[in-house]
């Protein structure tokens, strides 16, 4: 480990946790410190690459990297493998701050970039150089697709693998100071082309790349392989546990080959299996195109899986904490249901969201037998799982608004709502009954209904004796806010959106009804004050959010966070039954 990072990275012995290990990361790492490896120290590392927004499946590596280094009284460092400036932004770099603090861990002092240590890279590549364990090729990358081989076919060994070690040197460093175009050579390791592992077959170290860098400028136009520059970086940074998904478990013999050849610090890899979700994609690439073709908004589109766009949803990170901690940590791929993140997300709203009273689709309701002019103050509960919320007041007035789905002319049967000759409940207020119904002359549809009130029927009253079967949400039409409200839904139809004929673009499994947007919603006037960000339980609609983008004080943006219904609770019941 360099000096400099040693003595920031300083940390007593890892403590092992009480409990006993949940998963199979947790117990390799107890036994490591059985054994007094790394001197007892437990060190991770969260090393995104800065060119994208980060997921929901980079969750999962959050809180398991940080999670880990807090169990075992460790280190957690953030570091962005920024090796390829063609690709990565400022941006980038400002979001995956963001979201890491969002959720909740926090990297202290440590703060890194492989580009902090391009120096010390490129002299670990001409100390392997120097070892005649590396050469200078000048194939292109069909050719050297080609003389890589297969899964069942040997490769072959490049024609400029015997280059001397002087003529290596010397090329490599005419590399460095820009005297080649990009492609023109690279740098490989020397390891072996009959190697079944194909990430052994004289990979990649260096690459000539004139990109100006968010952080060296123009200093360098050759830059370092991820495979090349990452466990070197862990290294230099006295990482002990370097965790990473399933797919790098090919790479770890290249991995521990670099750090063989240097004779340094050797942190161990361990792979886990990557989160994937139902009807959604966590491939960066097709993420970006998502956002290039304009199939979203941005990144944060509330129907993208990045936090940001779960962030601006309204998710918690108290909801993708508990998911996370649910799929628990394993070795084998599999694909979570999208409705158990959801049954996370109203397990931990119905405790923190205040209840309200929102109209989508408002129809008028005039009640003949309320005074005209009085408007009456009615207590409302915020929250009956968080009593210490306490109540709000609801205004009631002779005018209001209603659901048009609670409202059925002619009302199937099972329908205990609103209809011509039948009585329901105003929550927190009167039982009212339909007495009619009138239209538009011209279109037929219906413009309002004309009810009356029974007085004696105040909810909360000793004297509201009188039952009926439907209770019903409304808001006064004097007092009301208007609103826009966005109904968000699953991205993709398609639990896999991958899942397409051959020869079909995937993007034809976006869902058309992803989006719904309502303009005329009329809202309870406590949510005048409503600020961006705030999330409420619209009573028997859903949970929604307060837009933090498109948010307009007189007029409020809505976004649905997720519905009342529960299917994965559903599920969690009748796999019981069963």
């Amino acid at each position: 480990m360099d000096g400099k990072l040693a003595a920031e990275n300083v940390r007593e012995k890892a403590v092992p946790p009480d409990s006993a290990p949940s998963h199979f990361i947790q117990s390799i790492i107890s036994e490591d410190l059985k054994q007094g490896k790394n001197q007892g120290r437990v060190h991770t590392r969260f090393p995104p690459e800065p060119n994208g927004y980060l997921h929901i499946g980079h969750a999962k590596s959050i809180c398991l990297n940080f999670g880990i280094a807090t169990e075992f009284d460790g280190l957690c460092n953030l570091r962005f493998d920024d090796t390829n400036p063609s690709k990565e932004d400022v941006e980038y770099v400002e979001s995956i701050r963001e979201d890491v603090r969002w959720l909740g861990f926090d990297w202290g002092n440590r703060e890194y970039y492989a580009s902090d240590y391009f120096d010390r890279l490129y002299h670990f590549a001409l100390e392997i150089i120097r070892a005649g364990k590396a050469y200078v090729c000048d194939l292109n990358a069909d050719q050297m697709r080609e003389y890589r081989g297969t899964l069942i076919e040997p490769g072959r060994n490049s024609p400029f693998r015997e280059r001397s070690i002087e003529e290596n040197l010397n090329l490599f460093e005419r590399m460095k100071a820009g005297e080649f175009t990009d492609g023109a050579h690279t740098l490989r390791a020397k390891i072996d082309m009959a190697s079944p592992n194909l990430n052994m077959r004289d990979p990649v170290m260096y690459r000539i790349l004139h990109a100006t860098h968010h952080r060296t400028s123009d200093h360098w136009c050759i830059y370092p392989t991820y495979d090349f520059a990452h466990g070197q970086s862990d290294s230099i940074e006295g990482v002990t546990h370097s965790i990473c998904t399933l797919e790098f478990e090919d790479h770890r013999p290249l991995y521990d080959w670099f750090l063989d050849q240097l004779s340094v610090h050797h942190p161990q890899q361990i792979e886990f299996a990557r989160l994937n979700l139902s009807h959604t994609v966590l491939s960066k690439r097709k993420l970006l195109e998502l956002v290039q073709q304009q199939r979203v908004t941005g990144w944060d589109d509330p129907r993208m899986p990045t936090l940001a766009g779960f962030r601006r949803r309204g998710y918690t990170p108290e909801a993708i904490r508990m998911f996370c901690e649910r799929i628990g940590v394993a070795k084998r791929n599999s694909t979570v249901d999208i409705a158990m993140l959801e049954h996370c997300l109203r397990d931990d709203l119905n405790k923190r969201a205040p209840r309200v009273m929102a109209v989508l689709r408002p129809i008028k309701v005039v009640i003949d037998n309320y005074p005209e002019g009085q408007v009456e103050g009615l207590e409302a509960v915020n929250n009956p799982e968080d009593p210490s919320m306490g109540t709000r007041p609801v205004p009631f007035s002779r005018l209001l608004y209603i659901e048009q789905d609670d409202f059925r002319e002619e009302p199937p049967k099972g329908f205990f709502r609103l209809s011509p000759g039948r009585e329901v409940r105003l929550r927190y207020a009167y039982i009212i009954k339909c007495v009619d119904v009138v239209k538009d002359p011209q279109t037929g549809g219906i413009t309002e209904l004309r009810c009356t009130y029974d007085p004696e029927t105040k909810s909360g009253s000793s004297q509201s004796k009188r039952k009926v079967k439907g209770t019903i949400h409304w808001v006064s039409a004097a007092h009301a806010i208007e609103a826009e409200v966005r109904l968000y839904d699953h991205l993709f139809s398609k639990e896999d959106p991958d899942d397409v004929p051959e020869g079909t673009d995937w993007l034809t499994n976006i869902n058309p009804k992803s989006l719904e947007r309502l303009n005329s919603c009329r809202v309870e006037p406590i949510l005048a004050n409503a600020k961006p960000g705030e999330r409420y339980q619209f009573e028997r609609l859903g949970y929604f959010c307060v837009d933090s983008v498109d948010f307009v004080k007189e007029r409020p943006v809505f976004n649905r966070t997720v519905t009342l219904r529960d299917t994965w609770a559903n599920v969690q019941r009748a796999a019981k039954k069963a």
